[in-house]
């Protein structure tokens, strides 16, 4: 099977774009009176993180997630599992969850309500992408760096059975 890569965003419209979303977001908690506890998604958000949390002009707390997914073999659901949970207590705290991709919209709805249950103030969502071609869930993403349509994206944490994570730019994966 032959593999194609397409450019989808380069470099320097990621870089800009995250600059962006870094205002945004400080300007939205811009009068919090503890740190936001920002809750990155393993493994693909972290490259979307490192980068994001030091455009925020505000004090921070970070934590880590990790969910795996699997099928029962009876339902077409996934079903998510943590692997790694947080550390820190959200309760009373504002939370923004950041993610490399919302795609099927599982895994975002998943984690917001297990959050949604120890109590925090609120909690955001932060996705790099925002893609609509396979939402299976209603969620809402309070910020977001690009709206993709669709295709099968990997670079800049996204990856493909582990592969082109490390990607500078994003970019559509073809196969024939």
């Amino acid at each position: 099977m032959k593999k194609e890569l397409k450019l989808i965003i380069e470099q320097d419209k990621i870089k800009k774009r995250i600059q962006e979303l870094g205002r945004e977001i400080s300007e939205h908690y811009k009068n919090l009176t503890h740190p936001l506890i920002c809750v990155c998604i393993l493994k693909g958000a972290v490259i979307f993180f490192s980068d994001l949390i030091r455009e925020l002009n505000m004090d921070v707390e970070v934590d880590f997630v990790r969910l795996s997914s699997y099928r029962d073999g009876t339902s077409p659901d996934e079903k998510l599992l943590f692997t790694k949970d947080m550390e820190i207590s959200v309760k009373d705290r504002h939370v923004l969850i950041i993610e490399d991709i919302v795609d099927t919209g599982a895994t975002i709805a998943y984690l917001k309500k297990v959050l949604e249950a120890r109590g925090p103030i609120d909690v955001k969502v932060c996705s790099l992408i925002h893609k609509l071609e396979r939402r299976k869930k209603k969620v809402e993403i309070d910020f977001y760096g690009f709206k993709i349509e669709k295709g099968f994206l990997v670079g800049y944490g996204l990856d493909c059975a582990e592969k082109y994570r490390n990607l500078k730019g994003i970019y559509e994966l073809i196969t024939d």
